[in-house]
């Protein structure tokens, strides 16, 4: 069952990925920033995937995925950039993002790259398992 890290500083988009995702059968932590994902790096086993927000308070998503790919432990967990900016798409690129979606984006799309980096989802009609939430 793939879990994901949902990293978004605003409030309601992170409710809203998080409680997307855990429909369609996937566990889910979240964090408002990149100081708060490392944390829940930390203290929870890898995730499958990470969905990134560029633009955030704190920590940043370009500094988060450099601290990322310095820790030989969390590396490899690929990520999704999701951004407004208007560079976004090279950044992720520079980054070495598995995708990127400019906000707002496909919600299917997006679903469709969780499965294909992640992997499939629980069958439907489990309860969904939910990782703490690490909030601002």
């Amino acid at each position: 069952m793939p879990s994901i890290l949902v990293v978004e500083d605003d409030d309601d988009i992170r409710s809203a990925l998080s409680a997307l995702l855990e429909d369609a059968g996937h566990v889910v932590a979240c964090a408002a920033d990149g100081l708060q994902a490392l944390d829940v790096l930390e203290a929870l086993p890898g995730p499958d995937l990470i969905l990134l927000d560029l633009m955030m308070p704190r920590m940043n998503g370009t500094e988060f995925r450099a601290a990322q790919l310095a820790d030989a432990r969390i590396a490899a967990i690929p990520v999704v950039i999701l951004s407004a900016g208007s560079r976004s798409l090279d950044t992720a690129a520079a980054l070495g993002a598995a995708a990127h979606f400019a906000k707002p984006f496909d919600i299917r799309a997006l679903l469709r790259a969780v499965v294909r980096l992640a992997g499939p989802a629980r069958p439907a009609g489990c309860a969904a398992r939910r990782h703490p939430t690490v909030s601002a």
